[in-house]
């Protein structure tokens, strides 16, 4: 994967000078970095490790004096993020799966293979599934009858995509992920605790043995072009419409999606999100890591929610949360300042009760 300094700034749109011709095969930190790789030193702060490292070349930020730093060559990176998001591109190879389907691939008569698929050993396709044209496909993924994947696909080594479920182009799906099982959804012949207390904010009437009927999943799961789903993600099924995931939204891992839920477009949901059952989540929606969101409500377009947040209840668009349970960003971080302050509040109080109680009576 080695590439020019020239060939690396055209195809990131970016201003370079020194030698253009010097090749780098690979980004490096800059004080690990050899005289082969290409030092990443977007922010004045990094350019100190240059010095530890031996890179000939650098990625940098614009205006700086390269040449005191004792580079070749240099490539201005007004952006360093977006920059590196492209040479991520041009230097990643990506997974070594073969051409066409490999010999212990297991692809039922009725499927349909895409031009240019790549499919890797051990998989399983069932009936009637559709593939598009230069799908990539790792070890051991299974694919279940009446699914459509499209073009360009990425699926890693080990992910499940269940019946009928539908999938958009450049999807992108991480090892361990499934796609379509079945929603946790059951429900007692009588009214169960849990809708009592539902009902009734934590009174029962009483308390007696109840079990629990499964009601099956008959929708599947839709998800958008350029969705992308990380390691061990869980999209359940809808019970009668499809559990939807809308155009270029990215799932970390661990992320769990409940049977029902519809989420909008461009969306960020982050490391261990859970969403109960139903939700509606809106377009360009962030939330971070451990949140959670409360089954049946909305969370509106544009809302950014910190890490752990717990949202009860319906969030308006363009709302920043933080908290459990969610309140406004900056009322949480006055209920905090709030609650730092209690101890010294709690001994003023004792202090004053003291001295009131060896005050003689008023009467």
């Amino acid at each position: 994967m080695a590439h020019s300094i020239r060939d690396i700034a055209q195809a990131l749109g970016a201003e370079a000078e020194g030698d253009l011709d010097l090749i780098v095969a690979r980004a490096s930190e800059p004080a690990t970095a050899g005289p082969q790789d290409l030092a990443l030193a977007m922010d004045p702060r990094y350019a100190g490790g240059l010095a530890e490292g031996r890179a000939q070349a650098a990625m940098l930020w614009p205006g700086a004096d390269w040449r005191a730093l004792g580079l070749k060559a240099v490539i201005f990176a007004p952006r360093g993020r977006l920059a590196m998001a492209g040479l991520s591109v041009l230097l990643d190879p990506g997974p070594a799966i073969a051409p066409g389907v490999h010999p212990m691939a297991l692809v039922d008569a009725s499927a349909v293979i895409g031009d240019g698929a790549a499919i890797g050993p051990f998989v399983v396709i069932g009936a009637d599934v559709r593939i598009g044209a230069k799908a990539r496909i790792a070890s051991h993924v299974s694919i279940a009858e009446g699914a459509v994947i499209g073009d360009d696909a990425l699926i890693l080594q080990g992910a499940r995509i269940g019946a009928r479920v539908k999938i958009g182009h450049r999807f992108i799906c991480q090892p361990g992920a499934v796609v379509g099982a079945d929603g946790f959804s059951f429900v007692t012949p009588e009214k169960s605790g849990v809708e009592e207390i539902r009902a009734s904010l934590g009174k029962r009437d009483e308390i007696r043995a109840q079990s629990w009927t499964r009601i099956h999943s008959l929708g599947a799961v839709t998800l958008g072009d350029d969705v992308e789903l990380g390691a061990n993600v869980a999209i359940d099924r809808g019970t009668i419409r499809d559990t939807v995931i809308g155009a270029g939204t990215k799932l970390d891992n661990l992320v769990h999606i409940g049977h029902n839920v519809q989420v909008g477009r461009d969306c960020l949901l982050c490391g261990q999100v859970g969403i109960a059952g139903s939700a509606k989540i809106g377009d360009r929606v962030v939330l971070g890591g451990q949140c959670g969101v409360n089954d049946n409500i909305f969370v509106g377009d544009d809302v950014i929610a910190g890490g752990a947040t717990k949202i009860f209840t319906n969030a308006p668009a363009g709302r920043v949360l933080l908290g459990y349970p969610a309140v406004k960003m900056e009322t949480h971080v006055e209920m905090q300042k709030a609650l730092r302050r209690l101890p010294r509040l709690a001994g003023r109080v004792a202090a004053l009760e003291k001295a009131t109680s060896l005050l003689p009576d008023a009467e």
